[in-house]
């Protein structure tokens, strides 16, 4: 079966005065116009092509690559407000309607904003819509704790960001958990924390448990290395610093700054952390109750 709004892979099999019929494996066919017509191509072959409706409302074949396909969501720009709703460009000859009904707030023209791309049942017409958090659902979610996922933050609520998780659930991201500048809007590669009874789910931007200190610890080490081997912050840096620097929380810093000192990459000082020296000898002193564990 054809799919709408999808890439698919179709057999060129005939020519016609407006262009090229291509089908797929049972036969159903659908045009492709003269315009996207390869001119090496010929009957018996493949061709990727995007599936959409064309100005009649007629499932319409093309080479051109769309902003965002059937189920996604994506950054899409306003060029043209009607009493009926906004037209966004999508990257197609036919613009992308956003109905009155299915936008969060009203829309500007020009302006910007996540779009997610269905179908609507009723008319077989592809639509979009701002109001994201409709078209997700938790119910057959089967992360677990560790689990990478792509993500798309689309709301930002007094607890946290809201994530568009793998096109078709939703996470959380808690403030105090974020240790970067992030948006609406933006892609993001997270991790699963937890999966709670009720389905919600939990997301990190770091890697769980030791995967992330030992992430963290190779970023502290570059950042020595990057300054002359030296890196002016210690057990006395406020949380806001280290985090301002290093993108990550004073306790994951601490730790991996425990394991670079008991790895004798580095001594410990007043003023700050440096590099040893493969030339000169490491011992211990008093200051290595750095790494011990205290509230901050």
């Amino acid at each position: 079966m054809i799919k709408l709004g999808q890439r698919n892979s179709l057999t060129a099999t005939r020519n016609a005065a407006a262009g090229m019929y291509l089908a797929d494996k049972k036969g159903e066919e659908v045009l492709l116009p003269n315009k996207y017509v390869p001119k090496s191509l010929k009957v018996g072959e493949l061709l990727d092509v995007f599936v959409y409706n064309d100005s009649e409302d007629r499932p319409v074949a093309t080479t051109l690559v769309p902003l965002i396909e059937l189920g996604e969501i994506a950054h899409l720009t306003v060029k043209e407000i009607t009493s009926f709703g906004a037209f966004m460009d999508w990257g197609m000859e036919k613009d992308l309607l956003v109905p009155v009904k299915e936008q969060l707030e009203p829309m500007k023209e020009n302006h910007s904003y996540l779009v997610h791309l269905y179908l609507d049942e009723l008319t077989q017409r592809l639509v979009g819509s701002t109001k994201i958090k409709k078209f997700l659902s938790n119910e057959t979610l089967s992360f677990k704790a560790g689990d990478a996922v792509e993500g798309v933050i689309f709301d930002d609520t007094p607890l946290g960001y809201l994530v568009v998780v793998n096109h078709k659930f939703m996470g959380m991201l808690y403030h105090n958990e974020v240790y970067h500048k992030v948006k609406i809007g933006d892609n993001i590669q997270a991790y699963v924390k937890k999966v709670k009874d009720n389905k919600e789910l939990d997301l990190s931007l770091q890697k769980i448990g030791f995967k992330h200190v030992d992430d963290s610890t190779e970023i502290v080490l570059n950042h020595i290395k990057q300054n002359k081997g030296f890196l002016n912050l210690g057990d006395s840096s406020s949380p806001g610093e280290i985090q301002a620097r290093l993108n990550m929380s004073k306790k994951v810093f601490k730790k991996a700054i425990g394991i670079l000192y008991k790895q004798k990459k580095i001594r410990i000082e007043p003023e700050g952390v440096y590099l040893t020296k493969s030339d000169k000898p490491f011992t211990k002193g008093p200051r290595e109750n750095f790494t011990t564990k205290k509230s901050f």
